[in-house]
């Protein structure tokens, strides 16, 4: 029996964003990848629908709506970057209830059945605010799924990864009073939509919960693999999650038109490495949800990469990596913070 499931639909084809980087051109793209490989032996199963109210775990009823009316008109523009068609709806309810499936074969379907997973729809999700569909983004597919799992899938804590060149300021706002998912974004600094400082640790209960580790323009794949290595991976260990999810955008990719990184597909297998090694120590499932990425041959080439090496049937070899002076600074401040002092 496969331990690596995929869930995929072709609503997210119909998504009409007309000449926009966020096109359907991006899963076809990968699906013609994937589909030449054999889909690198995983299970491919059809997402279904999210159920309204799993939605609205996350986003107001007011919100849904304003999607689903939009849609049912013929579509609209929610802002110069987020624009609604026809197909939307139905885009936006099986990208997050791929999300949601995702979760539930990793966490409650027979014992060692699913190990690994990925979600690989459109449209992505980790900008759209609780209140706000922005940055491409309808709903939250990621912060869906994590509530799902500690709500729903018998997890007390779920990790999220977010490793897309874009900071995932929605996700990292709706969980942002919440220690039971810790979210961590690395990101290229003032870069849209200009979240995700180093002091933005999360309030009240959730505070120090929320880790944000920015990156110059120009950051490769040093820098992204050792905050990986030397900040993620140790704070995952702290943690202990039931669940390791990754908010997996691909623009950090140096041939990517949107973003100043230089992140190369080799870069994309060693992150991928990484973070499966992390979740191997925890004894816990990883989870890939797609966000942005908008060469379509870096996206393709890069996804197929992750998913590659996250489902061999040995764990990859980690490169070695120094520990880069960012990577410093962060242990340094976050130990200094009193919140995560086995960094120290």
């Amino acid at each position: 029996m496969t331990s690596r499931v995929l869930l995929r639909h072709p609503s997210s084809l119909e998504h009409d964003t007309g000449a926009h980087p966020e096109s359907p051109g991006r899963i076809a793209a990968i699906e013609q990848v994937l589909s030449a490989q054999e889909w690198l032996g995983w299970d491919v199963r059809l997402s279904p629908a999210a159920p309204r109210t799993a939605i609205e775990a996350i986003h107001p009823a007011s919100h849904v709506a304003r999607i689903e009316a939009l849609a049912a008109q013929g579509g609209g523009m929610i802002d110069a970057e987020t624009i609604v068609s026809a197909g939307s709806w139905e885009a936006a309810l099986h990208a997050a209830g791929g999300a949601i499936a995702l979760v539930d074969h990793l966490l409650d379907g027979p014992a060692g059945e699913y190990r690994v997973g990925a979600s690989l729809h459109r449209p992505p999700g980790h900008h759209a605010t609780a209140g706000q569909a922005m940055g491409f983004c309808l709903f939250n597919n990621v912060a869906i799924a994590a509530h799902h799992a500690v709500k729903h899938a018998g997890a007390q804590r779920a990790m999220i990864v977010d490793w897309d060149v874009h900071h995932g300021n929605g996700t990292n706002n709706i969980f942002a009073r919440r220690d039971d998912v810790l979210f961590c974004s690395i990101h290229q600094g003032a870069l849209y939509p200009g979240t995700g400082p180093t002091h933005d640790i999360g309030h009240g209960p959730g505070e120090g919960c929320t880790v944000n580790l920015p990156v110059p323009r120009g950051s490769g794949d040093d820098v992204f693999l050792s905050l990986l290595e030397h900040v993620v991976r140790p704070l995952a260990c702290a943690y202990a999650p039931d669940l390791v999810l990754i908010s997996a955008g691909y623009d950090a990719h140096a041939d990517d038109p949107l973003a100043g990184c230089t992140v190369t597909d080799g870069g994309y297998a060693a992150m991928s490495a990484s973070v499966r090694a992390t979740a191997q120590e925890l004894g816990v499932p990883l989870g890939i949800v797609l966000e942005g990425g908008y060469d379509l041959g870096a996206l393709a080439r890069s996804v197929a990469t992750t998913l590659a090496v996250v489902g061999a049937e040995q764990q990859p070899v980690v490169p070695e990596v120094e520990v880069h002076k960012l990577s410093r600074e962060a242990i340094e401040r976050l130990a200094a913070g009193g919140y995560w002092p086995a960094l120290a």
